[in-house]
C-alpha cells in the first residue's frame, strides 16, 4: 500500500492550509471576503486577485452588464488585476452568428472595457474576445484573442488563440472552432502587471504542456487560461489540468471560467479557480456567476522554486525543449 510522506519530509512544505475562497453570486461581505494574505508593498508585485464567472449569451448588453458589476465589486475589494473568461463578450447561437457579432479591437466593447479599467484603477484580463482581425476582409474568419488592459486602459497585449477546440463527444454537439476561426501565430512573452508577470493563454490551450512550460522558461509566474470548458470535459478534466500546469511549471494558475447554459445546445462547467506554485487549490467558484479572490505571494512562488528545482533540472540536452519559447 502506497503511504503519504510525513509532511517534514517533504521538500518543500505547503504554507499553513487555508480553505479555498469560494465566490457567490449574491456578492455579501462574506462571500468577497478573502483571507489575510502577506503584506503587498503598493510597488511590489503580487496582492489581490479577482476571478470573474458568468454565464454569456448572446447579448452583449446583458454580459455588459454582468462584467462590468463584477469588475467593480473586484475593485471595491481591493483586487489589482481582474480576470474574465473566454467569451466575456458573447456566446452565439452558432458559428455564424459568432461571426455576425464579432468586433474589431478598436470596437464599441473595448473601449467600454477600457473606460471600466480606468475608472476602477484595475488591470483587466479579457480572456477571449471575438475579434475580427486585419485578415477579416480577405478571410471572413476571427480570431478568439486574449486582451490585457493596465489600469490607464491601454492595450498591453493581445494573444490569438494558437490551440483550436474541435471535439465532437457523444451525446454532445460537435464543436468546431476552426470553422469559423484563425489560429494564432505567436506565443507572447510573460507581460509585467502588478501582481506578477503574466502568461496568456485561451482554454483548450491548457492541454498542451509544452506552451506553458514555455512561458515558465521565458519568466511567467502566473499563467492564465480563461476558459469556456463543456461540462463533460469540465467534469473530468478542469481541475486536474490546472493543477498539473502550476505543479509543473510552479507557477501560479489563474483560471475564469463559463458556467451554466448559454443557449440551447450550449453550456459550460465552470468552477474558476486559482491554484497555486504547489498545486493548491486557494479559491474557486462552484455554482452560478461570481467573483473569488486570491492572494498571488511571489515569495512563496520564489520558495517553492528554489526548495524544488525542477526547471533547472530539465534535460533539454536529451529530450529537447519547449519549442517557440517567447523572448528567444
Amino acid at each position: 500500500m502506497l503511504r503519504v510522506a510525513p509532511r517534514a519530509l517533504l521538500c518543500c512544505p505547503p504554507r499553513a492550509s487555508r480553505a479555498p475562497q469560494s465566490c457567490s453570486s449574491a456578492g455579501s461581505p462574506a462571500a468577497m471576503a478573502a483571507s489575510p494574505g502577506p503584506a503587498v508593498s503598493p510597488g511590489a508585485p503580487g496582492g489581490l486577485v479577482a476571478v470573474a464567472q458568468v454565464t454569456s449569451t448572446a447579448d452583449k448588453e446583458h454580459n455588459w452588464r454582468q462584467c462590468s458589476a463584477l469588475v467593480r465589486r473586484a475593485a471595491a475589494a481591493g483586487a489589482r488585476a481582474v480576470f474574465l473568461p473566454e467569451g466575456f463578450d458573447f456566446i452565439g447561437d452558432s458559428p455564424q452568428h459568432s461571426l455576425e457579432l464579432a468586433e474589431p479591437l478598436h470596437g464599441d466593447t473595448v473601449r467600454r472595457y477600457q473606460q471600466l479599467a480606468r475608472e476602477c484603477d484595475v488591470w483587466l484580463s479579457l480572456g477571449g474576445f471575438h475579434e475580427r482581425g486585419q485578415d477579416w476582409d480577405s478571410t471572413g474568419r476571427i480570431y478568439n484573442c486574449h486582451l490585457l488592459l493596465d489600469s490607464s486602459g491601454s492595450l498591453v497585449a493581445a494573444y490569438r488563440k494558437l490551440h483550436l477546440f474541435d471535439a465532437a463527444l457523444p451525446g454532445q454537439p460537435a464543436l468546431c472552432e476552426s470553422s469559423f476561426t484563425n489560429p494564432g501565430q505567436e506565443l507572447l512573452p510573460p507581460i509585467d502587471t502588478p501582481v506578477g508577470k503574466l502568461g496568456l493563454a485561451v482554454c483548450y490551450d491548457l492541454r498542451f504542456p509544452e506552451l506553458a512550460q514555455a512561458l515558465r522558461g521565458a519568466g511567467a509566474q502566473i499563467l492564465t487560461f480563461p476558459s469556456a470548458f463543456t461540462v463533460p470535459t469540465g467534469a473530468a478534466h478542469w481541475e486536474v489540468l490546472l493543477r498539473a500546469r502550476a505543479i509543473e511549471c510552479q507557477c501560479y494558475v489563474v483560471a475564469a471560467a463559463q458556467c451554466g447554459r448559454h443557449n440551447a445546445t450550449r453550456a459550460s462547467f465552470g468552477h474558476s479557480l486559482v491554484a497555486d506554485p504547489w498545486g493548491a487549490v486557494v479559491a474557486q467558484c462552484h455554482e452560478g456567476p461570481g467573483l473569488c479572490l486570491a492572494h498571488i505571494d511571489l515569495a512563496y512562488l520564489e520558495q517553492v522554486r528554489r526548495e524544488l528545482p525542477v526547471h533547472g533540472h530539465r534535460r533539454g540536452d536529451i529530450y529537447g525543449t519547449p519549442t517557440g519559447t517567447p523572448g528567444t
